[in-house]
């Protein structure tokens, strides 16, 4: 359900051909095939994250994804993708995504801060966007290259935590969220249009 909310909400904004790739089974220690060809990425002008891999530790598996997004091929990270690789001792996927988060708090309507509206990715997301019931990630550390976009409020602990951001991570820009985990996210149009902005900034067809 959340590929084709994605590609199809995605595809009314930005002309898009997709692959949508289902691999590494379901547990926590999967691993992707297609990243075992050093030129994995060479076919794709951006490619979107959304595993959810936390157990799987192997630091030649993480770098043969992060090269890639390093020597330039611009992402999208989504949801699960922060707690992907959560075990593993080295810091480069975490570089990558422009955050470090190890857990999540619990489900709720969580109202959305804009705290960068001038930048082109949050073109026209509205001021008053509360999410359905979602999962707020606590985000311990937000690298030197990131710079968060919008931030929402943990009820516990009442500590702002980004939800949006984008990240340089060395020729490659990323755009990444925290939010994902609900179906009932992907339907709405105000999440689906800054993943559609997020494509055309990184991708460089977004001023």
């Amino acid at each position: 359900f959340q590929s084709k909310m994605l590609t199809e909400g995605i595809s009314r904004k930005a002309n898009m051909k997709w692959t949508v790739l289902h691999d590494g089974g379901r547990g926590t220690k999967g691993e992707i095939k297609l990243y075992d060809n050093p030129n994995w990425a060479k076919n794709y002008d951006v490619v979107i994250h959304n595993e959810c891999f936390a157990n799987t530790i192997d630091p030649e598996y993480i770098r043969k994804v992060t090269k890639a997004h390093h020597d330039g091929t611009p992402a999208l990270v989504i949801h699960c993708a922060m707690h992907t690789y959560r075990g593993a001792t080295i810091d480069d996927w975490r570089k990558f995504l422009g955050v470090t988060s190890f857990r999540h708090e619990h489900k709720s309507e969580y109202p959305v801060k804009v705290t960068a509206p001038d930048h082109p990715v949050m073109k026209g997301f509205p001021k008053d966007w509360v999410t359905p019931s979602d999962e707020l990630y606590v985000i311990d550390k937000v690298w030197p290259n990131a710079k968060p976009l919008a931030t929402s409020v943990s009820e516990r602990t009442k500590k702002a935590h980004p939800v949006f951001w984008v990240n340089q991570f060395g020729k490659a820009r990323v755009f990444g969220t925290t939010y994902g985990h609900s179906d009932a996210t992907f339907e709405e149009t105000p999440f689906i249009n800054v993943l559609a902005n997020g494509v055309l900034w990184v991708t460089g067809h977004l001023k």
